[in-house]
């Protein structure tokens, strides 16, 4: 197979969680210029709608199915109707997820729980969910988007380094249970990405030259940058790639 073309995903089908905006929303549309026709998730509606419209005139075949990660009844519905009426799903990107900050010796338990079902127990549903279809027909990639707070943390962020790390560990045991199965099982650990979710800390002045100065790259990342990295996850340039986690973070976590 001509290298190029291990890129094309041209008859696959994409199910991306968290897609409605930011690095869901440019994965899902990077795959779709790869060439794979995407189902965008999320739990709002009038987001999901606008976002399918958008990324729908740009010539993408899309389709938009709402559901809750954190409900194994919603994702189990959820799978069972696009593999019924959409078609196999043959990429899941588990994207979903929060964040919220505090001290942590005031961090809200209930916050907490929250924070472990949405990032670490979504993985778990909607992986288990797509895997059992996926292990039937002995071919799929998944993609779990962890974090560079998988391997470091920062004060105020405790429980959410805790479940992206979990994230990262839940991605190498997929791996290792469904690799015979013919599954890849990989992960995507972005960086700081200037995304609706960090406007806040990207109009901080004293932060926004932190990150400036303690990435190598001296920069922000672009939600568009994380696109690559999850075509060729999805793609079959990486079908001896499994259980990895791939750092896209500007030599961040490379350097002290």
């Amino acid at each position: 197979m001509p290298p190029l073309s291990q890129f094309d995903l041209t008859g696959k089908r994409a199910l991306i969680t968290g897609s409605s905006r930011g690095l869901g929303y440019a994965m899902a549309d990077a795959l779709a210029q790869a060439g794979a026709a995407v189902i965008l998730s999320a739990r709002d509606n009038v987001a999901l709608g606008a976002a399918a419209q958008t990324l729908a005139a740009t010539g993408a075949s899309v389709n938009a199915v709402a559901f809750d990660v954190t409900s194994r009844d919603s994702v189990n519905q959820a799978v069972t109707y696009c593999e019924d009426t959409l078609g196999p799903i043959d990429i899941l990107v588990n994207n979903a997820g929060m964040q919220f900050r505090s001290a942590l010796e005031a961090f809200p338990p209930e916050k907490f729980d929250q924070i472990i079902t949405t990032n670490v127990t979504s993985v778990f549903n909607v992986g288990q969910a797509v895997a059992r279809h996926m292990i039937s027909r002995g071919a799929g990639k998944i993609i779990n988007i962890c974090s560079l707070m998988s391997a470091v943390a920062r004060p105020s962020i405790a429980p959410y380094a805790t479940s992206k790390a979990a994230v990262a560990n839940l991605t190498r045991g997929m791996a290792v249970d469904w690799a015979r199965h013919g599954l890849n099982v990989n992960g995507i650990a972005p960086g700081y990405f200037a995304t609706e979710l960090n406007e806040a800390l990207t109009k901080d002045e004293k932060f926004n030259a932190w990150i400036e100065t303690r990435t190598p790259m001296g920069r922000w990342a672009q939600p568009d940058e994380l696109g690559g990295a999850a075509v060729f996850l999805a793609s079959e340039a990486s079908r001896f790639v499994n259980g990895h986690i791939l750092y896209v973070d500007g030599a961040f976590s490379a350097t002290v």
